[in-house]
């Protein structure tokens, strides 16, 4: 599992990387996360998440959408979890640590998840995932 800032003009582009299809959805929170706060937290704060939507697509983006609102709504840095997907349903668990201003202000403020240039593909034995933070 990794992923990599990609170059471009005026918001945040990744490119994740992994394994199975549920480690990709958990490593691109991951890179959420440390694009947000500079580095992820560690920590026994959990919450739940369960996003339906349409498409591959849609669910990546509707996924991060609620990581990055239960981030900011109840100040966690999510570090680890666990997903589930059947079909386009995702039911799963976020930990993390308590937002420290201290610890957590080497990101960027991210705005939103964009649609513009969104898209997964299996590669060998690897999912890709390409996505842009707005910020």
């Amino acid at each position: 599992m990794t992923f990599v800032e990609l170059e471009h003009t005026a918001d945040v582009m990744i490119r994740v990387s992994a394994r199975s299809y549920e480690e990709l959805f958990l490593e691109a929170a991951r890179a959420l996360m440390t694009v947000m706060y500079g580095a992820t937290a560690e920590g026994t704060v959990c919450c739940d998440v369960n996003v339906d939507s349409a498409d591959q697509e849609g669910l990546i983006h509707d996924f991060l959408s609620e990581v990055l609102y239960l981030s900011e709504v109840n100040s966690i840095v999510f570090f680890s979890g666990t997903v589930r997907i059947q079909d386009n349903t995702l039911s799963g668990i976020l930990c993390g640590g308590t937002f420290d201003p201290e610890k957590h202000r080497g990101g960027s403020e991210v705005k939103g998840i964009s649609y513009s240039g969104l898209k997964i593909v299996k590669e060998h034995e690897n999912y890709i995932l390409d996505v842009i933070f707005d910020v």
